[in-house]
């Protein structure tokens, strides 16, 4: 049979260089693999953040300080937890207060981490710390609200919220430290207080009822307040009028005196024109336009009326 000849030494060439491609390839994925392990495993830590390493669910090491860190492949995880000041709203509650009326208060809260690995030790997660957290803030604003009167709480002139909030603030802490939850409150303020929709009908009118009454105490006050200066001012002016009236009369009786002195002084010179000036001056007192008199003619009064001057 004509038969085809193999040249067995090109075959092995062949085998060669695939095997070579293969090495090459295995050599490659082993280089990626190893790549992506190291990358995996190696992690930045930044300004302001906690990265928590963690074995098999516990904590082996805490890394604060900025730069380039690597952990165990695998069997280590990482956990990056915040280092900054953060704000939180707490949730809405309802409270009631001294004089059982019931409002709602909203709050917020700035807080931090102190402690990671108590966090997680005790807390597990940064949601359930701030959960543990916002239920402290609530019992404790709902304790020291529920010993003001509503009116302490909303009106601003007799309102304590400054030292309230600090007394809450400081309630808080001391219960986060025996919890051990590793993390502190900086500060806690009321951003509102609002009523119920049920009740807030009932305590409008009441208000308005209040400020109609407190307008009618000034206008009471205002009214009095009128009618005692009306009274000093009538009073001054009586006073003003009997001094008037007293020193006129003083005037007027040194008047009459000078007067009469005068008269006394000019009459005694000439004591019959004194005489015929007083009878003409008892006419004038005497004798109107109804005026009738009898007297007998040969009367000295009677004369001057006849006309005899003699």
């Amino acid at each position: 049979m004509s038969g085809k000849i193999i040249d067995f030494t090109e075959l092995k060439k062949g085998d060669f260089h695939w095997r070579g491609y293969f090495r090459i390839g295995i050599f490659l994925i082993i280089f990626i693999v190893l790549l992506l392990i190291v990358f995996t495993n190696v992690y930045i830590v930044k300004e302001g953040e906690y990265k928590v390493v963690r074995q098999f669910g516990e904590v082996v090491r805490i890394d604060k300080t900025p730069g380039l860190k690597a952990k165990v492949p695998f069997i280590q995880s990482v956990m990056t937890l915040p280092k900054y000041q953060m704000s939180s709203d707490v949730s809405e509650a309802e409270i009631n207060t001294k004089d059982k009326k019931r409002m709602l208060i909203d709050n917020y809260a700035v807080w931090r981490i102190e402690d990671p690995k108590k966090l997680i030790t005790n807390a597990r997660t940064f949601e359930n710390a701030e959960t543990k957290m916002e239920e402290f803030i609530y019992s404790a604003v709902r304790s020291e609200l529920g010993q003001l009167n509503y009116d302490e709480i909303i009106n601003d002139e007799k309102s304590s919220r400054g030292s309230l909030n600090d007394r809450i603030t400081e309630k808080v802490n001391e219960l986060l430290q025996n919890d051990n939850y590793g993390i502190s409150l900086t500060d806690v303020r009321i951003k509102r207080t609002d009523l119920p929709a049920e009740n807030e009908a009932s305590v409008f009118k009441r208000m308005i009822s209040e400020r109609e009454s407190k307008a009618q105490e000034y206008l009471s006050k205002g009214d009095a307040t009128k009618n005692r200066i009306v009274a000093d001012t009538d009073r001054k002016v009586k006073e003003l009028l009997s001094t008037a009236e007293a020193n006129a009369e003083v005037i007027r009786a040194e008047g009459e005196g000078e007067a009469a002195k005068i008269y006394n002084k000019s009459f005694s010179k000439d004591p019959e024109f004194y005489k015929l000036y007083r009878t003409l001056e008892s006419y004038k007192k005497t004798i109107g336009d109804q005026t009738v008199i009898v007297l007998p003619s040969d009367s000295p009064y009677a004369s001057l009326l006849m006309g005899n001057t003699k």
